[in-house]
């Protein structure tokens, strides 16, 4: 069988566990105006063949052997003509592309940039992957190191004594990770010791909420100056906070990047104006995209129904998405904010909020709990700093909750891990 010509536009699907010969292939396709689409390795069989109906890929990859033959050494570090289209986590309805178009060299020079000069991509880096890369940041974060001729290590799934043990021997300056490999890193190094870290020039965290402890023991740990929290989606990314600024404003996740301006309407959605390069639509949803931007005489902002405020010097803290919203007694509340709420008492390692139908009340606010606090313990505490509307009317305790691979919460998935466990 020949093999398949690409063309410019084209879509190839790739369905393999990250590597660093998974980079390269991702920057070859890019360079050639092809459009690499990561997927998990892990769908089901549904899930695939849904996602790959509506993507309609010239070609999907689904062994090493495959991606290695994309890889083109003289396009593997030369200019990307626009980003990766992932698809979106599907919380919200149908599964996405998030797609940039192909884009002119002025502004794939100028998307590449954007990256660089933020996170300070150099020759000296390396870029440690934690996450699976089919996800946009850590994927995001590799091919910004490699352009700026660096090196990236891949230890391959997450595992603290793989990632300690590539930490000791590779010596990375980078890397980006999410609250719930904290957690297990500082686990394991409770038993086996800290290691050298102070190659680490940058730690980015996204993703999920950071419990507070998390977030101090991160700086106690890095050196000074390095640690760093960002707010984006795979839509686009927002913010940057480095951690001296959450110290002297607690729960910020920063103000907008350079070249970025956010705002906040009437209803508490955030927007963010970006610059023509960073545009994206939704891959065959034109009412989707339609819904997401609003153009302005400055330029196009966009939303992804996150709900928020600013405060008078532009620091953005989230109130949640506007899809988490519960509404109880004609009142929104915002999982989020109670879930900050009640993270605060030790009792408390992890909390998820979800809304559950009521007869009474549309919907009761319900909470799935990790951790020794009892339901009158957080009830008595939520007293003292939630409104009525805002406390939840039934706590569960749970062993863990459920997550997606990069360590967000699936909230949707709560109530049913709470049924199973109270069934079993």
């Amino acid at each position: 069988m020949s093999p398949t010509v690409l063309h410019p536009g084209d879509r190839v699907a790739l369905l393999v566990p990250g590597s660093a010969t998974y980079v390269d292939a991702v920057l070859s396709l890019l360079a050639a105006g092809v459009f690499p689409v990561p997927l998990d390795p892990t769908l089901t069989p549904r899930e695939r063949a849904s996602m790959l109906d509506d993507v309609a890929p010239a070609l999907v990859v689904e062994d090493a052997a495959s991606v290695a033959a994309l890889v083109d050494p003289e396009r593997s570090r030369a200019l990307p003509l626009g980003r990766p289209m992932h698809v979106t986590s599907g919380t919200t309805g149908r599964p996405k592309g998030v797609f940039s178009g192909l884009l002119d060299e002025r502004s794939a020079a100028s998307l590449v940039a954007e990256e660089r000069d933020l996170w300070g991509f150099g020759r000296e880096d390396v870029n440690l992957v934690l996450s699976p890369l089919h996800h946009s940041a850590p994927l995001r974060f590799a091919t910004g190191t490699l352009l700026a001729g660096g090196r990236i290590v891949v230890p391959g799934p997450f595992d603290a004594a793989a990632v300690t043990a590539a930490i000791e021997r590779e010596r990375p300056t980078t890397m980006f990770c999410v609250p719930t490999h904290l957690q297990r890193l500082f686990a394991h190094w409770d038993e086996v010791g800290v290691p050298d870290l102070s190659s680490y020039r940058l730690v980015a965290h996204a993703g999920a909420p950071c419990p507070v402890a998390v977030k101090e023991r991160l700086v106690e740990l890095f050196p000074d100056g390095s640690t760093w929290e960002f707010y984006g989606s795979t839509e686009g990314q927002f913010t940057a906070c480095p951690s001296e600024e959450w110290q002297r404003r607690p729960g910020t996740v920063g103000r907008a990047r350079p070249g970025r301006r956010l705002r906040v309407d009437e209803d508490g959605t955030i927007w963010c104006r970006v610059p023509e390069h960073a545009r994206f639509s939704y891959w065959g949803a034109p009412e989707k995209t339609a819904a997401a931007w609003h153009e302005t005489p400055d330029g196009p902002e966009f939303t992804v129904r996150d709900a928020g405020r600013l405060d008078e010097d532009g620091y953005l803290y989230l109130d949640g998405r506007r899809e988490d919203l519960v509404i109880s007694g004609g009142v929104n509340v915002y999982p989020l904010e109670v879930e900050n709420a009640l993270r605060e008492h030790p009792g408390v390692e992890d909390v998820a909020v979800y809304a559950v139908d009521d007869d009474a009340w549309g919907q009761r606010v319900c909470a799935g709990i990790v951790g020794t606090a009892t339901a009158a313990d957080l009830a008595a505490f939520a007293r003292t700093r939630l409104a009525p509307a805002k406390r939840p009317k039934e706590y569960h305790h749970l062993d863990a909750l459920p997550v997606t691979s990069t360590g967000k919460v699936r909230r949707s998935a709560v109530a049913a891990t709470v049924d199973a466990r109270e069934e079993g």
